[in-house]
């Protein structure tokens, strides 16, 4: 097979995949915050493990082949993760996909100082990410809302 052909061969395949993400009618997943636990930390970093809930509002299932995520809070930047996990959020359907998050020493001292003196219960937070597909194929999500930061120090966070 010359070189021609098999290009055409794998780029046939992949336009298909990313045309069929964007057909219309097709809507983005939604996707948010389910929950947070603490890891173990390595150095002048803090590690979590952010829950994701996915929620597929559409007709086909979508299977993913990796994950990543950056969180903002209070409008700035705080955490950022990837994960390799592989598996399938069904049909108007949703899953919780784990993925370890890295807080930098100073991203947590930045937020500690920012906060304001009073009695902060609750946190806004900004989430934007992508869910690999297949041949390089990618679903983009982005929501926003609020964490319970009393829970932080009882395991989970919701």
């Amino acid at each position: 097979m010359t070189s021609r052909r098999r290009q055409l061969v794998l780029l046939v395949p992949a336009l298909a995949v990313s045309a069929c993400a964007g057909l219309p009618g097709s809507d983005p997943p939604r996707v948010s915050v389910a929950g947070i636990e603490a890891l173990p930390g390595e150095g002048l970093e803090l590690r979590f493990l952010v829950k994701l809930r996915v929620q597929n509002p559409n007709e086909g299932a979508i299977d993913y082949r990796g994950i990543s995520m950056e969180l903002d809070l209070m409008g700035h930047p705080f955490a950022s993760g990837v994960s390799d996990a592989a598996g399938s959020v069904p049909r108007f359907g949703e899953a919780v996909i784990g993925v370890p998050a890295t807080v930098s020493a100073m991203n947590a001292v930045r937020q500690m100082l920012g906060l304001p003196s009073r009695d902060v219960r609750r946190l806004d937070y900004q989430l934007r990410g992508k869910l690999a597909g297949p041949v390089g194929a990618a679903l983009r999500f982005e929501s926003k809302g609020e964490l319970d930061v009393a829970a932080f120090g009882r395991g989970p966070l919701r």
